[in-house]
């Protein structure tokens, strides 16, 4: 068996909108729902709804033949019901085919599970939950963390929570002289499989497929399967792993990035011993030849595939240490909103946008910020963060009176 495995990360965030020093303590709704809709809705004119539209013809002409993974966070989720009711729609009509798989995340797409082991797991039941509800009682096998950050020991907590299998990024520090192009299995609870990405050939369509500069533009099907072909015979699957905002919005329709895809599968049936598997049936018909060992975390991000995009200057770790000293208190508190800005102030996105790094990475940070700078991310973010802490105190408060 030789296999290509398509997953796709479907995210929005909640955005802040702009909030003042002078605002803490008086307006106590943080979120620019302008913003919010009117992003959702465009991504779905220039992405959501003609790309899912594509994957249906494709699955309905290849007769299940080609099939992909989606992993949809909890706050794109929760703004499909808000603001885009027929890109959900589309959605459930995808997954209703029985040849998408959908993964499970944590459902604010947070950074919880390099900070706490318990709010990691609501989060995750809390976005399993959501996936039911919406999707007609679908149970997620395969486990998807925020932003494909993984550790040995956050794949023990996700095998400890039933997952049978997880992905992540084949990062080369990781890897050394191995291939991505295998399955391998955590070397702490080796029964949890590990799909790693190979971020060659998806980056070649995620981030180079436009490029006019690149060496191998124009990027066409006919050289994409040439490269595949040329993998050793040996290596059994290829795991191409990307955001979902590459067709039409990261790469524009203009560049050619809806013909290429919808050329993809025929022509790897034809040229090519590939088929197409989603991330279980990878699991299910592959055997581990061995283990990983990931002994500190990585993630998709960068040329370092660490963590930094998110965590590692000052304002990034004061930022995550002042919302993370709240997670006690909050869990004390019965009140929908409190738990509903808990959730949202977790989204990985907005310590993404206080990223100071400004060399071969930094066009990419500041193309995906609201921000004029990671400063004043900084602060918005910190300003909204007072307000919250003192809504805690007011509750903690009153609690006591009662």
């Amino acid at each position: 068996m030789r296999t290509i495995c398509f997953y796709f990360q479907v995210h929005q965030p909640y955005r802040l909108k702009p909030y003042r020093f002078f605002e803490i303590g008086d307006d106590h709704y943080y979120w620019d729902d302008f913003s919010n809709r009117s992003i959702i809705r465009k991504v779905a004119q220039k992405c959501y709804l003609p790309m899912n539209a594509l994957l249906l013809e494709l699955i309905n002409q290849h007769k299940g033949a080609f099939k992909v993974a989606f992993s949809i966070s909890g706050t794109f989720l929760n703004q499909m019901e808000e603001y885009a009711p027929d890109v959900l729609e589309s959605f459930q009509k995808l997954v209703a085919t029985g040849h998408v798989e959908l993964l499970n995340e944590t459902y604010a797409h947070s950074l919880a599970s390099l900070k706490s082991k318990e709010e990691f797991q609501r989060l995750v039941q809390k976005h399993q939950d959501k996936i039911k509800q919406l999707f007609n009682g679908y149970t997620p096998k395969t486990f998807r963390n925020t932003e494909l950050i993984y550790s040995d020991q956050i794949g023990a907590m996700v095998a400890e929570m039933g997952y049978e299998t997880i992905l992540t990024e084949g990062a080369k520090h990781i890897l050394g002289w191995k291939s991505p192009n295998y399955l391998y299995c955590n070397s702490i609870e080796p029964k949890l499989k590990v799909l790693l990405k190979n971020f060659q050939l998806s980056d070649d369509i995620a981030f180079r497929f436009g490029n006019r500069s690149w060496e191998d533009y124009p990027l066409t099907t006919e050289k994409f399967i040439k490269w595949i072909n040329a993998i050793p015979k040996e290596e059994e699957v290829i795991n191409l792993f990307m955001d979902y905002e590459t067709f039409g919005e990261h790469q524009w329709a203009e560049t050619g990035i809806f013909d290429f895809m919808k050329r993809l599968p025929e022509e790897i049936f034809k040229h090519s011993d590939f088929n197409f598997s989603t991330p279980s049936e990878v699991a299910a018909a592959l055997s581990p030849v061995g283990k990983i060992h990931v002994p500190t975390p990585i993630s998709w991000a960068d040329e370092e595939r660490d963590l930094t995009a998110w965590l590692g200057n000052d304002l990034q770790d004061e930022a995550f240490e002042r919302l993370y000293e709240l997670e006690n208190k909050v869990k004390g508190i019965d009140d929908p909103e409190i738990q509903r800005d808990w959730d949202y102030l977790q989204t990985s996105d907005h310590f993404y946008y206080m990223c100071t790094k400004f060399f071969s990475d930094g066009d990419i940070h500041a193309y995906f910020s609201p921000y004029d700078s990671p400063y004043e991310a900084f602060i918005n973010y910190m300003n909204v963060l007072s307000d919250f802490i003192l809504r805690i105190k007011e509750k903690e408060k009153v609690a006591t009176t009662l």
